[in-house]
């Protein structure tokens, strides 16, 4: 990398370190405002979707899948167990929010568990039912 972008990404970060608390909090609060407008537009679309992926797993394999929206999430679970299941949901614990993929399969008495961020490359709002989609089937593919 080059030195002068090293020293920029420094400066940069000094010059926002030395801004007012109240201001940082007051940006904070609009992008968490701003990420969970975006994030209510998303499970608009997802909503749907997680249902009509459970319809066609009812139709086209012996997997029951259900769908559920427990707080500001929505989770397709399996029939088998609570501890199978695949979710999205929001994180505005870190710096900046984002929409989370996790997923949950038992096999024998092992529980394996992953965490996917779905808007690494973009904005949330910029999410597309192909993106959901796809993450959907990349992590079914451990259940069928």
């Amino acid at each position: 990398m080059e030195t002068s972008t090293v020293r920029q990404r420094v400066l940069d970060l000094l010059q926002q370190t030395k801004r007012p608390a109240a201001e940082r909090r007051a940006n904070r609060k609009a992008q968490m405002d701003e990420a969970t407008r975006e994030y209510g537009a998303f499970l608009q679309m997802a909503v749907p979707l997680f249902r009509q992926v459970a319809q066609a797993l009812r139709a086209e394999s012996s997997q029951q899948f259900d769908v559920f929206t427990p707080g500001n999430s929505v989770r397709l679970m399996s029939s088998r167990g609570n501890d199978d299941y695949i979710e999205v949901v929001l994180d505005t614990t870190g710096t900046a929010p984002k929409v989370l993929g996790r997923a949950s399969h038992t096999r024998g008495g092992d529980v394996t568990q992953t965490e996917l961020v779905l808007n690494v490359t973009h904005d949330i709002g910029k999410l597309t039912d192909e993106d959901l989609l796809g993450y959907l089937l990349s992590e079914l593919e451990n259940f069928v």
